[in-house]
């Protein structure tokens, strides 16, 4: 008998098409406003990103798994998960390379100064600049040693950079020099020259960029963060941004989003920001798209799915 998924992206016919073969009857649903009707009621995997603020999951009796669209997964109601035994998948690998390549992309525009060469262009300045800085022989923290920060660590690796990491347990990591457990994180800090944060959004690691942490950090660090906006608190930041102990800073994720237009990050020269945009590539949707026939295929088979998330660790 055939299982019943409920896609909330429509991937073409032909792409659409292949995943019916595999063994599957397909609904396919606009996200945006999506009730449950009484058409859902045998659906047993929902592939999606976020209609749960208008899909009742909780009235899907037969739902067995959702395969998000999405790293994150903030937006799944994790009560209903829970109690209803519903297994969740993200989708990682569709975004770890664009967001490493950014992550590098931001560090190499802090220490070669590009953002203010491209501002001198704009004012049509000729003016020579000799701060700039090498990434050679760097060392780099990156806190949380997930998919990201592996791809991360992996290129600035090709740099001669030291790479240092940080995860609950310490547990070594490839591409890592060194790993700490979490609760030796000051430790790391102030050993390193560029920090950058790939962990979770979970209560424990809100605000875990505070005043204590940048004052951990080594005078003139940067600091990156691709991971959550609530990890840092932005008004720390700000100040130790504005006193130089942080050189500079790169955040494409905030508290709230979109950035409000009063925030004084705005108006912090040596703060590069972009929109939530790490995660944009050409080859992205290829490869969503191959992670979700490779776990429907596995679902049919009864093998273990692969980017399974804890919803009690938050990762």
């Amino acid at each position: 008998m055939r299982k019943l998924a409920l896609f909330s992206y429509n991937y073409g016919n032909e792409k659409m098409k292949q995943l019916e073969e595999l063994g599957y009857e397909i609904i396919i649903k606009k996200e945006r406003g999506l009730r449950y009707t009484e058409e859902f009621k045998d659906v047993e995997v929902l592939v999606t990103y976020d209609p749960f603020n208008t899909l009742d999951i909780s009235k899907m009796k037969n739902l067995k798994w959702i395969q998000l669209l999405s790293i994150g997964f903030d937006q799944v109601p994790k009560d209903i998960v829970k109690n209803n035994n519903i297994k969740v998948t993200n989708n990682k690998n569709g975004y770890v390379i664009p967001i490493a390549e950014w992550i590098v992309g931001k560090i190499l525009e802090i220490y070669k100064n590009s953002y203010k060469f491209n501002e001198n262009k704009r004012r049509k300045i000729w003016r020579m600049d000799f701060s700039l800085m090498e990434l050679y022989g760097k060392t780099v923290g990156i806190v949380g040693t997930g998919a990201i920060a592996v791809e991360t660590a992996k290129r600035l690796r090709a740099f001669d950079t030291c790479v240092l990491g940080v995860n609950r347990d310490g547990r070594a990591v490839e591409y890592f020099n060194k790993t700490y457990n979490s609760d030796n994180l000051n430790e790391m800090l102030r050993s390193c020259d560029i920090i950058i944060s790939l962990v979770p959004s979970t209560p424990e690691t809100y605000h875990l960029f505070d005043e204590s942490k940048f004052n951990s950090m080594k005078e003139g660090a940067v600091f990156i963060n691709a991971s959550r906006g609530d990890v840092v608190d932005e008004e720390k930041l700000i100040e130790s941004l504005k006193s130089n102990r942080i050189k500079a800073a790169a955040l494409d994720v905030f508290e709230k989003e979109p950035l409000d237009k009063e925030s004084e990050l705005w108006d912090l020269e040596n703060l590069i920001i972009s929109p939530h945009n790490s995660w944009v590539s050409e080859s992205r949707d290829v490869r969503i798209y191959n992670t979700i026939y490779e776990n429907l295929q596995r679902y049919l088979k009864g093998e273990e799915l692969i980017n399974l998330v804890d919803i009690e660790k938050g990762y």
